[in-house]
């Protein structure tokens, strides 16, 4: 089975989120399971693209609007991700280094999948199934079926799937020109409350539906920036289905970015030593349970929360925490966290931005990580952070809820029902017990919070499976429907 994948991310070429994770790991384990899937996204004009060879292998022409643009398509010569992956370049569109931000994301977007479709209506075969990604390819699912110049893709199954349902590109009509050719009257599939909507469409003329977990599935049925009556009217055709992670590139026993590598018989000896080389570059003492955030700094993640929680638990527990965050977004919330710094010196500190190299080094030394979400609709942080022997701290949603059991229930995470300062603060408060119960002292006897010990707790998540091999046969069951 021929299966292309189209997204705005794949990591590691671009990565915003929790999609260039997916993109970057499900391609190749569908490879393992003997089959071609292949990954087509932008070029954007960033490192991957510079330090990598690759080799053009078509040049044409996109039409967007009243404009003709460029076209070439450009193919990773060696492979080196496990799967094909092919850069669409297009003249004026791409050649910059950001994913998304611009005035002009509509039109790159548009341009992008028509440009794709135009390639692929070219090819002497047609692939098996093309599984789309979020928004910025939900147009594809309506242009195969009803655009007059792709006719001959009008038989290949398109799958959607939906990483994140508040995002919907949405634009106005007066764009309508943008769209290839197609009978008008077909124009209501394109429709959503007065714009067009392509994440909308794609909910409509997709062939199957899914999300990235199952509770995100259900969830979307009564929150989802307005497309809840859509996704209960297509709720017959989508299946949710769990994100796996890549354990070739999350694997604390190989992983090339910690300063020293472990496995679960040797997890307390090595996350020690990745904690005291990250407190000490951090200005943090090792010697105290380490919380940690890693992310996007925006309101569905909980991060508007996270100054008052923190100033809350650096005051509650004086001396006894420590607290380190990596991540950007929202200016007032990142300057709300800088400022932490100057009440709580020794206690907290902060990277605004990314850096994947201290992500790894974060999973590897923490005790704890937070993840006090709004929306979550699977979470691939805390599989991470359980890969590493790091507990989680979750709010009960999305795949949140489909990966953490709480300890009181029998489980390795400590949950929390909502994403406010008290629910989170108390959380924090049940960790810090955990974890003070479970560290020797001389001459004290330790009762483990709820019969457990933070070593066996770390021992047991780090066995859990979460790889992509399970969730890759679920895509290729549904594909084969």
């Amino acid at each position: 089975m021929e299966i292309i994948h189209l997204s705005a991310e794949c990591y590691p070429i671009a990565k915003v989120g929790g999609l260039g994770d997916v993109v970057g790991a499900l391609p190749k384990y569908q490879n393992k399971l003997g089959h071609v899937a292949k990954v087509v996204m932008p070029a954007y004009r960033n490192k991957f693209l510079i330090e990598n060879e690759f080799e053009v292998v078509y040049n044409g022409w996109c039409k967007l609007g009243f404009h003709d643009y460029s076209v070439n398509i450009l193919r990773e010569k060696t492979n080196k991700l496990g799967f094909d992956l092919y850069l669409v370049r297009i003249n004026n569109f791409f050649e910059r280094e950001l994913v998304y931000g611009y005035d002009d994301d509509t039109e790159r977007f548009l341009a992008y999948q028509v440009a794709v479709l135009d390639w692929i209506a070219q090819w002497e075969h047609r692939p098996d199934v093309i599984h789309c990604h979020d928004h910025h390819t939900g147009l594809v699912p309506f242009m195969t079926a009803y655009c007059h110049q792709f006719e001959k893709l009008r038989h290949i199954p398109s799958i959607l799937t939906i990483h994140n349902a508040q995002y919907q590109g949405q634009f106005g009509w007066d764009k309508l020109h943008y769209i290839p050719a197609f009978d008008l009257w077909k124009s209501g599939l394109l429709d959503w409350k007065g714009a067009i909507n392509p994440l909308a469409a794609a909910i409509k003329c997709a062939w199957r539906i899914t999300t990235v977990s199952p509770s995100y599935l259900e969830e979307i049925t009564v929150s989802a920036n307005g497309l809840e009556d859509l996704l209960a009217q297509e709720r017959g055709k989508s299946f949710g289905i769990l994100n796996g992670i890549d354990h070739d590139v999350w694997n604390p026993r190989t992983d090339p970015m910690l300063l020293k590598n472990y496995t679960v018989r040797g997890v307390d000896n090595g996350k020690k030593a990745n904690k005291v080389a990250l407190c000490e570059l951090f200005n943090l003492d090792p010697e105290r349970p380490l919380f940690t955030f890693i992310g996007r700094l925006v309101g569905e993640k909980g991060a508007d929360l996270l100054p008052e929680i923190f100033h809350n638990a650096l005051n509650q527990f004086k001396n006894q925490i420590s607290i380190l965050i990596l991540g950007s977004g929202e200016p007032e919330v990142e300057e709300r966290l800088t400022q932490l710094k100057l009440v709580f010196p020794g206690d907290y500190n902060v990277f605004l931005g990314y850096n994947e190299q201290l992500a790894h080094q974060i999973y590897a030394a923490a005790d704890f990580l937070l993840m006090p979400s709004r929306v979550e609709p699977c979470g691939l942080n805390q599989l991470y952070a359980l890969r590493y022997g790091t507990i989680p701290i979750v709010r009960r949603i999305g795949g949140l809820k489909d990966t953490v059991v709480d300890i009181g229930d029998g489980g390795f995470g400590i949950c929390h029902d909502q994403a406010s300062v008290t629910d989170v603060g108390h959380a924090i408060g049940r960790a810090f017990e955990l974890y003070s119960n479970s560290m020797p002292v001389a001459g004290k006897q330790h009762i483990p919070v709820e019969g457990k010990q933070v070593t066996e707790i770390r021992k047991y998540i780090m066995q859990l499976d979460h790889s992509w091999d399970k969730a890759a046969q679920q895509y290729i069951d549904i594909y084969q429907m």
